[in-house]
């Protein structure tokens, strides 16, 4: 009896492929991919566009020129000061006194050793000091220097005034080594000489701005000076002036106006002045301001820096990211028509057929217009391209299109997609535009454009907020 085969053999089952599951990955891969492509993909940001203003303020730093008269010292010695820096003192009054042995200022000090600051006295120092800290700039570190002098000009004869009550006393002990000066002309006393007390401003040019080179002396009281040292200056009249550069931008905007409203950032003041343009001593142009008042605010300023309000222009107000640029192929108006039985606007164009020259009705987007052109798309998918020609209606002229030119506008995404739409600015700061309302081909209140003009690639891009 044959012996039974004993060998086993494996038995396979068929491949059974599970529909569903390959289905869910297909779908886990496709959703994966999405994820990621939103995740990693720039961000299109909407802005709604609002009625605003914006006020275009310029900054100018300018140099003050004032009726100043130097006085010098007719003798050496020691001095001592009676008026206070910005005071208004009449012609005849004790202005400073000289000592020619320093005795004088020895006994002063004694005196003045119990003396403090009056409340008028401080509060005087601390507007300064504010003044200083709302103009102060790290771009400008030299109007440290300056304000360090218009500090001591204030404060260099405080504890010397009370002195003037022993003049008599002083005069009888020191007999003929102490004497009294008194101002020749009524007007504002000032201590700071800077060698521009009889600059004209036909005489200004470029390097008169340069305040690297500027110095300004201060005469303490208790020093010695030598005859012929200017001591101080009478400001004679409340009338001056604020002489500035101009760009030619700034010749362009201010050419027509007679007047300028200012404004002081460190002194909290805005006022209005008399506003000319001059022609420097370099030949440049400069504006000039002339006021009447507030002279004694800066009688210890040559450079002020100030704001000119500019008029505040109402309209569309988007913010300067949003702003773009874009070419345009332009056709004449007289050839614009429309199209059959339709309104749609176009153009009729030439179409060249084996048949021959057949003149055809083609739709176009106008994006903006002048007297003279209409703008029109330049998109590859347009109907209409550079060397077309387009047949004036009721008549055989033909045009060649090709001349481009630049629109500055921004991406409406009202529709879900980038539409560009033309904008005409009328001012501007460093983060928004104001642009004109109401125009044919521009932006309406409420319609939301695109934040960033450069996450946009151009028009018809679907917009995924």
């Amino acid at each position: 009896m044959a012996k039974k085969n004993k060998k086993i053999v494996k038995y396979r089952r068929p491949l059974q492929i599970n529909i569903g599951m390959i289905i869910f990955f297909v779908i886990f891969l496709y959703l994966a991919f999405y994820v990621y492509q939103y995740c990693t993909r720039d961000k299109v940001q909407p802005y709604e566009v609002t009625e605003g203003s914006i006020a275009s303020d310029r900054n100018f730093t300018g140099i003050v020129l004032r009726d100043e008269t130097t006085e010098y010292a007719d003798q050496s010695g020691y001095i001592n000061y009676y008026i206070r820096e910005g005071k208004r003192a009449a012609a005849g009054t004790s202005i400073y006194s000289m000592d020619e042995t320093g005795e004088a200022a020895k006994l002063m000090e004694e005196n003045a050793a119990a003396e403090q600051l009056s409340e008028e006295d401080v509060i005087s120092v601390k507007k300064a000091l504010s003044a200083f800290s709302l103009s102060y700039s790290d771009m400008d570190f030299s109007q440290v220097y300056d304000s360090r002098y218009s500090l001591d000009a204030m404060v260099m004869e405080y504890a010397n005034f009370n002195a003037a009550n022993a003049d008599e006393q002083l005069a009888e002990q020191l007999g003929g080594n102490f004497s009294q000066i008194h101002t020749p002309v009524s007007g504002v006393i000032s201590y700071s000489i800077d060698g521009f007390e009889d600059l004209d401003a036909s005489q200004i040019s470029e390097s008169s701005f340069d305040r690297s080179q500027y110095s300004r002396a201060i005469t303490h009281a208790g020093d010695l000076v030598e005859q012929g040292t200017p001591i101080y200056k009478v400001i004679t009249d409340d009338n001056w002036s604020l002489v500035f550069p101009l760009s030619e931008t700034d010749v362009t905007d201010f050419r027509d106006l007679t007047s300028l409203t200012v404004r002081f950032p460190g002194h909290d003041l805005t006022t209005s002045g008399s506003f000319s343009m001059i022609s420097g001593a370099d030949g440049n142009p400069y504006g000039k301001l002339d006021f009447n008042r507030y002279m004694v605010q800066f009688i210890s300023e040559r450079y002020l820096d100030f704001q000119v309000i500019m008029e505040v222009a109402q309209g569309l107000k988007i913010p300067v990211s949003s702003v773009t640029s874009k070419n345009f192929y332009l056709v004449p108006v007289t050839y614009l028509t429309t199209g059959g039985d339709t309104d749609q606007e176009g153009f009729n164009k030439e179409i060249y057929t084996e048949s021959g020259t057949l003149v055809d009705f083609v739709p176009a987007t106008i994006y903006y217009s002048t007297d003279e052109f209409y703008y029109i798309d330049t998109a590859e998918d347009a109907e209409i391209h550079a060397g077309d020609y387009l047949v004036k209606p009721n008549s055989s002229d033909r045009f060649q299109v090709g001349q481009t030119a630049s629109l500055q506008g921004v991406y409406n995404i009202n529709r879900g997609y980038s539409v560009f739409k033309q904008i005409e600015i009328l001012a501007q700061n460093n983060e928004f535009y104001t642009v004109k309302k109401g125009t044919s081909y521009g932006l309406s209140v409420y319609d939301h454009i695109v934040l960033d003009a450069s996450t946009v690639a151009g028009e018809d891009q679907l917009i995924y907020q």
